[in-house]
């Protein structure tokens, strides 16, 4: 399905000064040179803050990552969790669709939607304030039909109870999460078939819900100076049933016997388990810290190359390499298994990247016919 930018942009985007923070944080999840991971935490962050990704929310995520704006927007364009098109400033409602949901009554809450918000989906309401889309599964299947709204899903639906949700939403208020017949999880219609020890609840909601009730952002926008949720554990639940096992001392069963062709099996697999080594490197003992590469007291003419000319390789490894004798792309060029896992050992913030990313042949590359 082709997804195009909403026709309508705003002038301009920017992270809130808490939403920024918070995004600053993000970049030290991911090694030197590699900040580009982060982009879909970034977009939907700003998805979060305004409701939907627009074209200046791309280009800021775009450059606050250094990447090109048509690899921002490749990847906004892919994922169907970014809206490319204003939402609801109250609240975008998502109806599951698929299989249990549809013959449980999908349609019916579809027909709510159409009647009460737009007549098609990604359409605004007349005030602005809704807007709906049909979704693929959203995993609640046995509380089916279902949506979600905001971060929150609400279960177990009629026409009849999603036209209340929806006139509550109206009225400024945030109905509770959870089921709409009195299911506390995900339990059978017809009541719990197995576990009955934990049939009747001690907590009023289930986690999920409680959490909604706490964190009360259902429907909020993200502007990253939220209060971060603080799990307080209660006593631990104790389990009724028959005693586990006769008085006596506790002894460990005895292990069983392989057949003969299992633990024939089992000594080849054992022969033949891979160490986790990356290849060309399996002759390296686990314990060795491999061989140190040669290395110099200083640059060659005082000048040293620009080892960033190895793709991947920042400037902060770079840093690194020169402070262990390492100026040149021909000292690259010229390391061994042996050397890589010296380097490894030295540098640890590198985690194999010198091996799995290739640099000696990167370096080679460089140097050209000088290699």
């Amino acid at each position: 399905m082709l997804r195009r930018l909403h026709p309508e942009q705003p002038e301009s985007f920017a992270f809130t000064d808490a939403n920024l923070e918070w995004a600053k944080g993000q970049l030290l999840k991911y090694p030197e040179g590699r900040q580009a991971s982060a982009v879909i935490p970034l977009l939907w962050r700003a998805q979060e803050q305004e409701g939907w990704v627009s074209r200046p929310a791309i280009e800021y995520v775009a450059e606050f990552l250094g990447m090109a704006y048509i690899r921002v927007l490749e990847i906004a364009t892919f994922y169907f969790m970014f809206q490319l098109q204003p939402v609801g400033k109250t609240a975008h409602i998502q109806v599951c669709g698929t299989t249990s949901c549809m013959i449980c009554g999908a349609e019916d809450l579809i027909s709510v939607c159409r009647e009460k918000i737009a007549p098609h989906a990604f359409e605004l309401s007349g005030d602005g304030r809704f807007s709906w889309e049909e979704v693929e599964c959203l995993g609640a299947c046995a509380n089916a039909p279902m949506v979600q709204i905001g971060k929150d899903f609400y279960e177990d639906l009629s026409r009849e109870s999603f036209i209340d949700i929806l006139e509550t939403l109206a009225r400024g208020e945030v109905p509770v999460p959870g089921s709409r017949i009195g299911r506390f999880a995900a339990e059978p219609a017809g009541g719990v078939t197995a576990l009955k020890q934990f049939a009747i609840p001690q907590d009023k909601h289930n986690a999920s819900v409680d959490r909604a009730l706490v964190l009360a952002d259902t429907i909020a926008r993200i502007t990253g100076d939220e209060t971060p949720y603080a799990y307080q554990p209660g006593p631990a639940r104790q389990v009724e049933g028959p005693a586990h096992q006769a008085e006596g001392p506790a002894t460990d069963p005895e292990p069983p016997v392989p057949e003969q062709g299992e633990r024939q099996a089992a000594e080849e697999l054992h022969a033949t388990e891979s160490k986790g080594r990356p290849e060309g490197t399996d002759h390296v003992a686990e314990a060795d810290a491999g061989v140190a590469p040669a290395r110099l007291d200083g640059p060659r003419d005082g000048q040293a190359d620009s080892l960033q000319a190895i793709s991947g390789l920042g400037p902060k490894a770079e840093k690194a390499l020169n402070a262990i004798g390492i100026y040149h792309l021909d000292q690259i060029a010229a390391w061994t298994p042996e050397n890589l896992v010296w380097i490894d050992a030295q540098i640890g913030f590198l985690n194999g990247r010198p091996l799995r990313e290739n640099w000696v042949a990167k370096a080679k590359e460089a140097l050209g016919p000088k290699a």
